[in-house]
């Protein structure tokens, strides 16, 4: 279920506060759930947006370009600028056109939300090959496409900000998303990197794992007691609620803020911890097999990560 969002003109015009003023914003998949929202809200504030969204279901079946095209006229009927885009950010090509569409039609770019995805759930067992490549084809690899499409301008205009949307499957754990909690954990190393080489141009990239009751949640099956129980508390995450987070990251106001990761989950905004060493083990003369063994293993065993996935983390009821 994807969260409705009003757009009405009557309820706010373009000339309330903007604090994305005449910015351009890519918005990847953008036709439906957080990243409808995203756009919907990134043109309230301001900026003129690219819809992208092929219009396909979670399966990657079908295709339409009728989702983008609603959420563009939405905007444009409470007077904001908006155009569609239907290429794919799974295909390097594509991807530069949705750069260049940008760059047409309104000469810069100068934020980029990577939020396209699908699924493909499968206990890691039984999961295919096509299964493992379909996700992170449009995920990592389509996050990559987009970033790389864009680089090149915000490197030649010294400014742009990037956010990438992963996930606490890839951050703590889930059951049957092998190819999802890969790709989503290499979108942070992903961004981090992306922060790294680009920090002297003035670019920025986060991160943000997003909480939200969409049909891409919709589709994983509640099957047990404990399973419909959990899907009753997710039908209460909004999607629209990821917007404003999103969109502060890409906000002038914001140019501190660069290789983290975040949550939004309704009212909650968290900062995750990042990978770092939290206990060491010495032994001036080396180390061998056996002393690994009897030494080593034990004196870090004290501090290692327990074994939990992200709703053993999560555990009260959304705010």
């Amino acid at each position: 279920m994807d969260t409705h969002l009003s757009f009405n003109p009557i309820y706010w015009s373009v000339q309330d506060m903007s604090l994305l003023e005449g910015k351009v914003i890519i918005v990847t998949g953008a036709g439906a759930g957080v990243g409808k929202g995203i756009a919907l809200e990134a043109a309230r504030q301001g900026a003129r947006v690219i819809v992208n969204d092929i219009g396909v279901n979670i399966d990657g079946s079908g295709g339409s370009a009728s989702p983008g095209e609603q959420v563009v006229a939405e905007i444009r009927a409470a007077g904001g600028e908006a155009a569609v885009n239907t290429d794919s950010v799974a295909d390097w090509g594509a991807a530069q056109k949705i750069a260049q569409q940008a760059m047409d039609l309104y000469g810069r770019i100068d934020g980029v939300v990577n939020n396209a995805g699908n699924l493909r759930d499968v206990l890691f067992h039984k999961m295919s090959e096509e299964e493992f490549d379909a996700v992170i084809a449009v995920h990592l690899k389509g996050s990559w496409n987009v970033s790389r499409s864009v680089a090149p301008h915000f490197k030649a205009q010294e400014s742009g900000a990037f956010v990438h949307m992963t996930s606490t499957t890839g951050l703590i754990g889930n059951f049957g998303q092998a190819n999802y909690a890969a790709a989503k954990l290499g979108i942070v190393a992903l961004s981090k990197s992306i922060a790294i080489d680009m920090q002297k141009f003035n670019v920025r990239s986060n991160c943000i794992a997003p909480f939200a009751f969409t049909r891409m949640v919709d589709s994983v099956p509640a099957n047990t007691p404990e399973a419909l129980e959990r899907r009753k508390v997710n039908m209460r995450l909004e999607a629209g609620k990821i917007a404003p987070f999103t969109l502060a990251l890409l906000a002038d106001e914001a140019k501190h803020v660069n290789a983290q990761v975040f949550g939004v989950r309704n009212n909650e905004v968290f900062l995750f911890s990042q990978p770092r060493p939290i206990r060491s083990a010495h032994r001036s003369e080396g180390w061998t097999v056996q002393s690994c063994v009897e030494h080593a293993i034990p004196m870090l065993k004290s501090s290692f990560v327990p074994f939990e996935l992200s709703r053993d983390i999560f555990t009260w009821d959304p705010v």
